[in-house]
């Protein structure tokens, strides 16, 4: 019929129940169905519901499982050259030995069977899960989405604590704990404070509807004290019983060259990495579309407070490295945007974007203020774990009693109340923090300190100087070698005897070491005598023995000859002679070569070390003199001074000008 449109609609207020066809012509309603329809049944709806959150949370498990490459990466970018193969074997070991910890055992603990303790009574209860053993009862296909998504999170707690040992943990220590962590230590937590039957958990209600913690609970939306807090203090127990790299406390110049990362680019891209999955990592904490709080809605405001929280904590740290270093720090700004995301982790559903912005200035002063106190304590976290995760992801949990409105809550949470208002709701994250912290170093501290009376928690000093990588994984040496020794300073190695020269103080900075250009008068009047680069692989002598030593009125061969400072000048050129000779002598036998290019002494090359060598003991000597008619005589002692192999090739080439 020209005119007519006919549609389906619903008389109910609410636009639900079933539906009319209704036909127009004109405006006016000529036809209308007899029987009412269903144009989508109930069950279908559901079903629709059901399938969007299983979507949404498993793609949001497959990021924050694509988070583990950002942390390798991170950690690879960050440790030694001798240590990269250790620290990605580490990583991935983590996600092995957590999935099967956490299928078998893990996720019992975390979740039980999910009913309340009155329901299943010996079973489930406020501290422990129990049940479900293995996924037992996943029988009806409804729920295995959910394991995934919480064994990422496990795996993400367990590959912090790599961070704090690397470069020094036992293989077989690390298998240990990432086992003990991944199975028993960060479930339990788990089960206070996200399960239905945890003490701290927001959705726990006894039989007569109460909380064990008054009104809320504690709140802990994506895991700042879940995840973050439990890696991070983990860590610094066990770095603190471990203790520091070896040379982590030296001289700082050299310990900022010999233990400094090796790779800035992959520092960058792993935070890049690690910044886009923690997107899906609170977003993803949301759990989905069902339910009457808009969770997809809540999701988005996430996006946003996760996305200000880390700008913001990286200005921040940028600004202070220009302003207290006097330079822009990659490093600084990298774990700057690490801190503003752990900061905001537990409030980035139930705060505005200004609380947002506020979290990440108060997450980057935490973070600077953790690092420096650790050091100041000696305690040598390698990738910053601790007061990234550790420190930070206690501020986190803080900030939502400070921050958090009861606004979010209400739509994040379901929860109507005044907690925040009365200061109930800072009271339950304080009391949350506490006893995590309690529980993590209590669980953790038996173990490291058990491994440690073993000898198996740490390597020994010669196999950390020789890497991970050709310890524990069989890659040559020769593969690392830049690892082993390009990055170390040249520096003087002290000996038993002091060395002085008159009243002139010895220098103990290598950075003293005369250079060809110095004069022969700068060489003597400062007591430095040549040495050779290869000293150390001459198949002569024993490693670092100096090639010669002259005291004033004793030969090199230990005999005495004249030094009355009176004496004719023969006896002088006597003894620079002897000193001469001993020294071309002690050169007679060639050092070995090896392949890649060290200092090869032969030929012309030769003559030149020993003109070098004599010219130097002979100004030593006229120096002597002369102090010794000025000052009367002055017991002088001269050694030799050992060259660090890391000097360049053509430290000894070329002769003072004379």
């Amino acid at each position: 019929m020209a005119g007519m449109e006919c549609f389906y609609a619903s008389f109910s207020p609410t636009g639900s129940g079933s539906f009319q066809q209704v036909c127009v012509n004109s405006g006016v309603i000529s036809n209308m169905g007899s029987a009412p329809i269903e144009l989508v049944a109930s069950s279908t709806v559901a079903a629709l519901s059901s399938s969007t959150n299983i979507i949404f949370i498993l793609t949001c498990a497959v990021l924050v499982f694509w988070m583990q490459a950002g942390f390798a990466i991170l950690e690879a970018g960050s440790v030694r050259p001798k240590n990269t193969n250790n620290i990605l074997f580490k990583n991935l070991m983590d996600c092995a030995i957590g999935a099967l910890g956490f299928w078998i055992l893990g996720y019992s603990f975390a979740f039980g069977n999910g009913r309340t303790e009155a329901e299943n009574s010996g079973r489930d209860n406020r501290f422990i899960g129990s049940g479900n053993w293995a996924l037992q009862n996943f029988n009806d296909d409804t729920e295995y989405h959910l394991f995934f998504f919480q064994w990422a999170f496990s795996a993400a707690a367990t590959t912090i604590v790599s961070g704090s040992l690397a470069e020094r943990c036992r293989l077989e220590a690390y298998f240990i704990y990432s086992v003990y962590l991944s199975t028993f230590v960060y479930p339990v937590v788990v089960h206070w404070v996200w399960s239905g039957t945890g003490w701290l958990s927001s959705t726990y209600v006894d039989e007569d509807g109460n909380r064990y913690l008054s009104k809320n609970g504690m709140i802990d939306f994506a895991g700042s004290g879940v995840v973050h807090m439990v890696g991070g203090f983990a860590g610094l127990v066990g770095t603190y019983i471990m203790g520091p790299r070896t040379g982590f406390f030296g001289h700082k110049s050299n310990a900022e060259a010999t233990l400094k990362g090796s790779n800035e680019l992959l520092c960058s891209l792993g935070v890049s990495i690690l910044w886009m999955g923690w997107y899906a990592f609170n977003a993803g904490s949301a759990l989905g579309y069902s339910g009457t709080n808009s969770q997809m809605n809540v999701a988005g405001k996430v996006a946003v407070t996760t996305t200000i929280s880390a700008a913001t904590s990286s200005i921040v740290t940028t600004i202070y490295s220009r302003v207290a270093l006097g330079y822009y720090n990659l490093t600084l700004c990298l774990n700057g945007v690490l801190a503003g995301l752990v900061s905001v982790t537990a409030a980035c559903g139930v705060v505005e974007p200004w609380a947002a912005m506020m979290i990440g200035i108060f997450g980057s002063l935490v973070f600077l203020g953790a690092s420096s106190l650790i050091k100041r304590y000696k305690i040598d976290d390698p990738l910053e774990a601790f007061p990234v995760h550790g420190a930070c992801g206690l501020w986190g949990c803080i900030a939502v009693g400070i921050f958090a409105s009861s606004s979010n809550i209400a739509r994040a949470y379901g929860l109507d109340n005044d907690a925040v208002q009365t200061g109930n709701q800072l009271r339950n994250q304080i009391i949350g923090v506490v006893v995590i912290m309690v529980w993590v170093v209590g669980t953790m501290a038996p173990l490291f300190l058990m491994l440690k009376s073993f000898g198996l928690l740490r390597v020994t000093p010669q196999e950390e100087q020789l890497g991970l990588d050709a310890v524990e994984h069989g890659v040559q040496l020769a593969h690392n070698r830049a690892g082993v020794d390009k990055r170390a300073k040249p520096v003087r190695v002290q000996s038993d005897s002091p060395r002085h020269l008159g009243n002139i103080p010895h220098r103990e900075n290598g950075s003293d070491l005369p250079s060809p250009a110095n004069t022969r008068d700068q060489a003597a009047r400062h007591g430095f005598s040549v040495a050779v680069k290869n000293s150390y692989r001459n198949p002569g002598t024993n490693p670092g023995t100096p090639l010669g030593m002259v005291k004033k009125g004793y030969s090199p061969n230990g005999s005495r000859h004249n030094s009355n400072p009176g004496s004719n000048a023969g006896s002088h050129h006597g003894s620079k002679h002897d000193a001469v000779m001993s020294n071309s002598e002690s050169l007679q036998q060639k050092p070995q070569v090896n392949k890649r290019g060290s200092l090869r002494m032969a030929g012309t090359e030769m003559k030149k070390l020993e003109k070098i060598r004599a010219v130097a003991l002979v100004e030593k000597f006229r120096h002597a003199r002369a102090m010794s008619r000025e000052h009367g005589d002055l017991d002088i002692n001269v050694q030799p001074l050992m060259v660090d192999p890391s000097l360049p090739k053509d430290a000894m080439k070329s002769p003072p000008q004379t």
